[in-house]
């Protein structure tokens, strides 16, 4: 994770390409495998496609330096969640031709706040709509 850190740069663009590969590195180490990052389709991009056991998890990744006008999560709106939903059902139609039956699925969105001096802040919301 320090190595990580060590690459950051002020811009947003790399915040949020951080932000991602800080959240793999925690997915990874919770037992979830990363079929995906970066889908994009007609209807939009998902962050990451990860799976545990039976459940696919479409997770949205939000960075932040600092929170004065909010938390990261907050920027999910409800927009936001219509179009993971639909980039979610473009994914599973194309890359998995599965049934109802054989997978879970779900919305997770992990915020991540870099607080300087190389503190990391990483909020993991399971079922997050």
């Amino acid at each position: 994770m320090k190595k990580l850190l060590h690459r950051l740069v002020g811009s947003r663009k790399d915040r949020g390409k951080e932000g991602e590969e800080l959240a793999c590195h925690y997915l990874r180490r919770r037992g979830f495998a990363i079929e995906a990052r970066n889908y994009r389709c007609r209807y939009g991009e998902v962050d990451i496609v990860a799976r545990r056991g039976k459940t696919l998890v479409f997770v949205e990744v939000k960075s932040r330096g600092r929170t004065d006008y909010g938390f990261p999560q907050e920027a999910v709106d409800g927009r936001k969640q219509k179009r993971l939903r639909l980039v979610a059902q473009h994914f599973i139609q194309q890359q998995l031709r599965l049934s109802g039956d054989d997978c879970f699925f779900r919305f997770d969105v992990i915020a991540v706040i870099f607080r300087g001096e190389g503190e990391v802040q990483i909020d993991h919301i399971e079922n997050a709509f």
